[in-house]
């Protein structure tokens, strides 16, 4: 089976993963790429790019297990891509039985109430959390990652970039597509990759009862020296973590940011006076010496979905139009999965969506 001229419109993590499935599952189609900007240049540039075996449904655990083995492979095939695998502990007072559900196969360790010295400064343990040793995590340059993978693609995949699609309609026999350059095509098939890039006019109708929304992220740096052997901290209950940046020599923090409906367009590069003040508030409950230095960082946006599960969904009452996203911060983590299932809705023997 060849799916024609396929479309894959957004050039980040999970539209390049797309692009890869497609040329994989089914070499006879014909594949074009649609990015505004750069590929790699939206939310995926900002990516902290943190993979860890975790899932709070079946299904998502199960899209992380599949994304850990693609990425593990795709390490050892190409020793040179900008994956770094990172020991991870993570702290929590939530039931073990929560943890033990949520993570694959954590060890828990007895050392709980001990001080926790795995980024080379004081973590305090809270009392009464436990603490558990979670493996197969890395950590990626998802920027580099990306060009990577486009560089690997462009044989046989068109990358358009710089160009914006500025409608999109869906009919019967195919899709028809008119971009920024003038340019109109008519594709058999199209998969929206978009990020956070949900209100476009060309397919804002298409996606709005998708229900999912934007909300910012935000991640501050901390100038804090980085050894090869430190390892991350997941703090569960704040849905937050320290990683260390080996290739950038310095740590991260990301934090969970509230702010919701946001433009991406809008949504600006720099720090605010309240994004430092929440994020330095949070640290300082589990490492007051490494909260002071978070100095720099990151802004951006991702799509989220009611379900909290990444949204896979035909747009038409043909299948033609594809959706995949909305992955709740976890884009390049379950990316691999995301695409599989992508591609799978073309296949006319599966019924209905994911959930």
């Amino acid at each position: 089976m060849a799916l024609g001229t396929v479309a894959v419109i957004g050039g980040g993590i999970i539209g390049c993963l797309v692009a890869r499935q497609i040329i994989h599952q089914y070499p006879a189609s014909t594949v074009l790429l649609l990015e505004q900007d750069a590929v790699g240049c939206g939310a995926s540039r900002r990516s902290a790019g943190l993979h860890f075996p975790r899932g709070a449904s079946e299904r998502v655990r199960r899209m992380s297990g599949y994304s850990q083995e693609f990425y593990e492979k795709l390490k050892a095939d190409q020793p040179t891509v900008p994956i770094h695998p990172v020991g991870m502990s993570v702290m929590s007072q939530s039931d073990p039985g929560e943890l033990e559900r949520i993570y694959v196969e954590p060890v828990r360790r007895d050392d709980a109430h001990a001080v926790l010295d795995a980024c080379g400064a004081e973590v305090r343990v809270p009392p009464g959390a436990s603490l558990w040793d979670v493996r197969g995590a890395h950590y990626a340059d998802v920027h580099r990652l990306v060009q990577v993978l486009i560089t690997d693609l462009r044989p046989r995949v068109g990358v358009r970039e710089g160009v914006r699609v500025t409608a999109l309609q869906p009919s019967g026999r195919c899709v028809r597509l008119s971009l920024s350059t003038g340019e109109r095509l008519a594709v058999d098939r199209a998969v929206l990759a978009p990020g956070p890039w949900l209100g476009v006019p060309a397919w804002a109708d298409l996606v709005a009862p998708l229900g999912a929304r934007v909300k910012k992220i935000v991640a501050l740096h901390i100038d804090h020296p980085v050894d090869q052997a430190d390892q991350a901290v997941v703090f569960h209950d704040e849905d937050a973590f320290l990683l260390p940046l080996a290739y950038r020599g310095h740590w991260l923090f990301s934090y969970t940011c509230h702010e919701w409906d946001v433009d991406p367009d809008r949504v600006g590069a720099d720090l605010d006076a309240y994004d430092v003040e929440q994020a330095r508030a949070c640290l300082s409950r589990y490492a007051p010496s490494l909260a002071s230095r978070c100095t720099a960082g990151r802004v951006f946006c991702d799509a989220y979905s009611v379900s909290r599960q990444p949204l896979l969904r035909r747009l038409d009452p043909d299948g033609r139009v594809v959706f995949a996203g909305a992955a709740n911060g976890s884009g390049y983590r379950l990316a691999p999965a995301i695409a599989a299932e992508a591609v799978q809705l073309f296949d006319p023997s599966v019924e209905g969506s994911p959930a």
